[in-house]
């Protein structure tokens, strides 16, 4: 395989495994315009843009996505990895970039366009569905079948699992109690700051009553081990729409301090997984394996007729406003894609979309 193609089968892997915000693809695209427009960079020497390209990429980030990227500075630089982007086959992308007046970052720019065109046809699912026409099979389906979007499932689920299961809590109005049982007047006093700014509780009033709720840690590591959700009632939350092996399951559960723990996956997941758990000796740290059945059947229920004043409206525009939050369907692509004057006859005329 020549360098080119090598150049090339690189930047297409780096584009497959991206999510949405698509962090490593702009970070090279932007390495590539600022050396084709005379920073003068030698794409040889990789200290030389390792990170000011950090800079580059989360200013153009947050200006097409929203967001900047806050992995770890390790897995950041894993983009220039001998699997990834060497600094030998970057070199290569900018010789073709510069015969081309930019054509290595129209290619990227259009991927992402097709991306976030991708996020855009769910949006307006969630948005124009009614409680008659939604179907959260549907929406995790828009998910696992589009490319563009298929790394980036266990958002969904995230957003789906959250909205419903806080739905469902402030229609229970579930509440939890913190509350202070010793009676020894000397530690109240001595850590009564202790007890105000912790606890959130006095000496003189050592009980609070408060609704119960549930939280979304936010961007979990690469590796999607981390803590999903936390509820204030003790409950951690994993969400897995990937299968897990024992390793991984031992990992999540022990790197979880809480002692209820409930996982959530597909439903050919929930049987290996209790097995695992037996053969890990970690099931009385389970409370309990939630299904995508256990979801649509939830869901179906909270939408019904039954339940449709009191849920439905609410749940609905919950997961369209969670799923604002969490993906971007950008308004300002179109507009920097004209600024930079990119014409997709720029495109090498042998490459096809990375898609």
């Amino acid at each position: 395989m020549s360098t080119s193609n090598q150049a090339k089968a690189a930047l297409d892997s780096i584009i497959k495994k991206a999510r949405v915000h698509f962090y490593k693809p702009i970070q090279i695209a932007e390495i590539l315009y600022h050396s084709r427009t005379g920073s003068g960079l030698d794409l040889t020497d990789l200290e030389s843009y390792r990170s000011v390209s950090k800079r580059w990429r989360d200013e153009i980030s947050i200006l097409l996505v929203g967001r900047r990227s806050t992995s770890s500075a390790k897995y950041q630089d894993d983009v220039f990895n001998e699997t990834a982007m060497p600094p030998h086959l970057l070199a290569e992308l900018g010789r073709l970039n510069l015969e081309t007046k930019g054509g290595v970052e129209v290619y990227i720019y259009k991927t992402l366009h097709t991306k976030l065109s991708a996020v855009l046809q769910v949006r307006d699912y969630i948005i124009n569905s009614s409680v008659d026409t939604f179907s959260i099979n549907e929406l995790v389906e828009s998910f696992v079948s589009e490319p563009g979007l298929r790394r980036s499932t266990d958002k969904i689920y995230e957003i789906a699992v959250h909205a419903l299961f806080s739905s469902i809590v402030r229609a229970l109005k579930a509440e939890i109690t913190v509350s202070i049982n010793n009676e020894d007047k000397g530690i109240l006093l001595d850590f009564s700051r202790f007890i105000k700014m912790v606890l959130g509780i006095t000496p003189n009033q050592t009980e609070v009553v408060m609704p119960a709720a549930l939280y979304r840690v936010g961007v979990t590591n690469a590796a999607d081990r981390g803590l999903d959700m936390w509820a204030n009632f003790g409950t951690a939350i994993q969400i897995k729409h990937l299968t897990l092996t024992p390793e991984i399951t031992e990992e999540i559960i022990g790197g979880i301090e809480a002692n209820r723990i409930v996982i959530v996956c597909k439903d050919a997941e929930r049987e290996p997984i209790e097995a695992l758990l037996v053969q890990l000796g970690l099931t009385d740290r389970m409370q309990g394996i939630i299904t995508l059945s256990d979801l649509n059947e939830w869901y179906t229920l909270c939408l019904s007729g039954k339940y449709r004043d009191r849920l439905a409206t609410t749940l609905l525009s919950d997961l369209a406003r969670e799923f604002d939050a969490e993906f971007p369907s950008s308004t300002e692509l179109q507009p920097f894609i004209e600024s930079r004057v990119y014409n997709e006859s720029l495109i090498p005329k042998d490459w096809a979309s990375g898609e």
